[in-house]
């Protein structure tokens, strides 16, 4: 399984492109929510996904 980024959105409205196999938590830059929760391996994806990333 391939490694990818992903753009997600936040309930706050913001826009953020991420690495789907984060090792660490990923948050919102405004508002602090969580983004991403890291597992191990692939990450868990807490916001909206609006694209995949080549």
């Amino acid at each position: 399984m391939a490694s990818k980024f992903l753009r997600v959105r936040c309930e706050c409205g913001t826009e953020r492109v991420v690495f789907n196999k984060a090792t660490r938590l990923i948050k919102c830059e405004k508002c602090g929510k969580n983004l991403l929760k890291p597992t191990g391996g692939k990450s868990i994806v807490v916001s909206k996904v609006l694209e995949t990333l080549e």
